[in-house]
């Protein structure tokens, strides 16, 4: 259960983030936007490794905890939690970088 804590404290903090990120956005037209949206998808798939983002999509998308990853794929626990972290901190500098392209003034 403290796994499940600390799923709920790490996943409302990146989803705020998100929250957070996607307001600034909000102002930016919808080509922007689109663009924004493309680089994600590409991010996870060009940026993120297979393992990282096989992890995350078990992760936020199905719902697993670690211990049920760790089991469908063969890992250690600590390895499934390495890989998410690592895939976050890749995916947040992609955000980052794009942020800071869409925001720039334009000349």
């Amino acid at each position: 259960q403290a796994e499940d804590g600390i799923r709920d404290r790490r996943g409302k903090d990146f989803a705020a983030d998100m929250a957070v990120y996607a307001q600034v956005m909000a102002e930016d037209n919808s080509e922007q936007m689109g663009r924004l949206r493309r680089n994600v998808m590409r991010a996870l798939q060009e940026d993120v490794t297979p393992r990282q983002r096989e992890c995350m999509l078990l992760y936020y998308e199905k719902g697993l905890n670690m211990r049920q990853i760790a089991e469908l794929t063969g890992v250690d626990k600590s390895t499934v939690s390495r890989n998410i972290k690592r895939g976050e901190s890749r995916l947040r500098r992609c955000l980052r970088y794009g942020a800071e392209q869409l925001l720039a003034p334009r000349e």
